[in-house]
């Protein structure tokens, strides 16, 4: 079987969350509150401002893509070689909000960087929600 190294693959995780798309987007967009749940930054929400994630294992060059306040953001997510895109879309629904973070862009020969990040993603909506009941 061939691999197309032109294949990528993407990292999607789903939540309902029961706060409305306003709340969220903030803990999305104030660098001290992605600082409580992702990692200390320098994020602006300007469009094609670059920024700086860093955590204990190294830091993430990102780039603001796209913005739609209290709908949709997305960034590039450079680290060790991968080059990625991560966008947050949020949907109102009747309880509250579809969180919905997803990262593509993994080439075939960077399992080890699609499992690590299956496993953050998970890890780091669970500490947006648990920050979004504290700011409750």
């Amino acid at each position: 079987m061939s691999t197309n190294l032109n294949d990528t693959r993407t990292v999607i995780v789903e939540r309902e969350v029961p706060f409305p798309p306003e709340k969220i987007w903030r803990a999305l967009t104030q660098p001290h509150l992605i600082e409580e749940w992702l990692m200390k930054n320098d994020f602006k929400l300007e469009q094609d401002r670059k920024f700086t994630l860093r955590g204990d294992w190294g830091s993430v060059d990102c780039k603001v893509q796209n913005i739609e306040p209290n709908k949709s953001l997305s960034y590039s997510w450079d680290a060790m070689g991968l080059e990625s895109l991560v966008t947050w879309t949020l949907t109102p629904t009747s309880t509250g909000t579809r969180l919905r973070v997803e990262q593509s862009g993994f080439r075939a020969d960077q399992e080890r960087a699609f499992q690590g990040a299956k496993f953050g993603w998970q890890k780091f909506c669970a500490a947006l929600e648990n920050l979004l009941q504290r700011e409750a």
